[in-house]
């Protein structure tokens, strides 16, 4: 298998190994954010991402791969807020976001009433248009 690429996985059994039920609630609540905003059907990708859309990318190097356009990953400890280290006007988004900690191209969240929703949502808008313009 691939080292990141779309799994048989369900999007079910990603959650159920979460522990806590606030935990799998959160997780949920982030699966309905992200549908309606993309507009896409949830896909899993290794290892244990929720992924919706789908882009081919290029580096000048020649690499080159298949990538969701958003995701994110339930994790136990945290929660993985997969963000474009490039989007536009990221750090003044990020700043309004709550308490967070940010990385390259990904934003780590204890749970979700530590963040404000409307913020990540105005994030996925910005990160769809953006991808839209590849």
């Amino acid at each position: 298998m691939a080292k990141f690429a779309p799994t048989d996985q369900t999007v079910e059994e990603v959650i159920s190994i979460l522990k806590t039920d606030q935990k799998q609630a959160d997780a949920y609540a982030l699966l309905d954010l992200y549908q309606s905003t993309s507009q896409e059907e949830a896909v899993v990708w290794y290892p244990n991402i929720i992924g919706f859309g789908r882009y081919h990318y290029q580096y000048d190097s020649g690499r080159e791969g298949d990538a969701p356009v958003l995701a994110f990953a339930p994790r136990q400890a945290k929660i993985s807020l997969y963000i474009d280290k490039d989007l536009p006007a990221r750090e003044a988004l990020l700043a309004k976001l709550g308490k967070h900690k940010a990385a390259v191209g990904c934003v780590y969240v204890n749970k979700l009433a530590d963040i404000d929703l409307s913020v990540l949502e105005e994030i996925l808008q910005k990160s769809l248009e953006r991808r839209h313009h590849f």
